[in-house]
């Protein structure tokens, strides 16, 4: 693929803050490259505005809800992005998370884009099992969706292999689609730089609380640890979401009860990464969690699940442990070795670091990015 100076690209998310927490390194890239860039979402405040502009792009807001796809809702969204597309004339669009890539698609192909690049960042709620009708229903409408977008795409991107091979399975991906894989979001190494080892032993897990996200596990296994070892401080940042799969306040009432230190929604996570000495996240299925890059970045050993997106960050006993999804009593276990054996931390850690330097770099996933979108 051969890059193309001086392109007009649209960058389409469905939550505004992550067009600098996740993606605002791509865009300051592709300015570089002395491309015009367009990040679109909805919500867009006059903060964040000012944060994308100072990158070299230029923010625009769209009306689109991140947790429902009601058909008049969609046909509004539809519509403003099939004008702003035609007033812009991109030479190509980069659409994240499934609500931006099956409306983002339609409005590419009736605006007349030559390239559409859906990036897939994980499966999300629909995807994550269970036999509910509820999550069935929406587990065949979103593969529907998933359908029309991607016949209507021009190359699709991938953070791991289980995604692109279930997407193939499930026959979403056209044979003659070209796909490419990159290592999650990255990471800023230099922004998340290596901290010393805090003295003893703690724990910390960063998420919206979400069941899926494993939070549930987590503080289970948490309150266990603290009753056997009450000195090891466990904590939990983030915040309730308004998912269908959210769990509830009263269930973080109980961890909090329990012993789990609740720190909330942290707008900079690095001191609360700098003062634990093990990053757990016991997710059901990422695309690559961003949060255990950052922490790997810290150089902190990591506990994970044996999921898509989760095991590519951990070399088995090099870097981490990997535990089964849903399992509290193995997340408990896991998280008990490193209270009886603390040293492991600070060797964890330490490769850690060098396989976010190595792998996880976001200059490097960035450069793959923009190298398959020909920019």
């Amino acid at each position: 693929m051969q890059a193309r100076g001086g392109q007009k690209v649209v960058l389409l998310g469905s939550y505004a803050p992550s067009l600098i927490n996740f993606r605002g390194p791509l865009i300051a890239a592709m300015v570089a490259r002395g491309h015009e860039v367009h990040a679109v979402a909805p919500d867009i405040d006059e903060d964040l505005a000012a944060k994308v502009r100072a990158l070299g792009a230029e923010p625009v807001d769209v009306p689109l809800a991140r947790t429902s796809m009601d058909p008049l809702g969609a046909r509004v969204t539809r519509r403003a992005l099939t004008a702003l597309f035609r007033r812009i004339r991109p030479d190509v669009v980069i659409a994240y998370t499934i609500k931006p890539t099956v409306i983002g698609a339609a409005a590419a192909r009736a605006a007349g884009v030559p390239r559409f690049i859906p990036l897939v960042t994980g499966l999300g709620y629909a995807f994550l099992g269970g036999l509910h009708p509820k999550r069935l229903l929406i587990r065949a409408a979103a593969i529907w969706m998933y359908r029309r977008a991607f016949r209507r795409s021009w190359f699709a991107i991938f953070q791991n292999e289980d995604d692109r091979r279930d997407f193939r399975r499930l026959g979403i991906l056209p044979r003659s689609l070209p796909t490419g894989l990159v290592a999650g979001s990255g990471v800023d190494t230099d922004h998340y730089a290596e901290r010393p080892q805090p003295p003893g032993v703690s724990f910390l897990m960063i998420s919206r609380f979400l069941r899926d996200k494993g939070v549930r596990e987590y503080g289970e296994a948490a309150v266990r640890l603290k009753r056997e070892h009450p000195e090891v401080n466990v904590r939990l940042a983030g915040w309730l979401d308004e998912s269908p799969d959210a769990v509830s306040q009263a269930e973080i009432d109980a961890m909090r009860a329990g012993g789990v230190e609740c720190l909330g929604k942290l707008d900079d996570v690095r001191p609360a990464l700098a003062a634990c000495s093990v990053y757990v996240l016991p997710s059901y299925r990422e695309g690559t969690p961003r949060s255990v890059l950052e922490a790997m970045a810290t150089g902190r050993a990591i506990v994970t699940t044996d999921a898509p997106g989760c095991r590519e960050t951990v070399v088995e006993g090099e870097n981490g442990l990997l535990v089964p999804p849903k399992d509290a009593d193995a997340l408990f276990e896991a998280m008990r070795r490193f209270v009886l054996c603390p040293e492991r931390a600070g060797e964890m850690g330490k490769a850690s670091r060098r396989i976010a330097e190595a792998k996880f770099d976001v200059h490097r996933v960035n450069e793959a990015l923009m190298r398959y979108a020909e920019l």
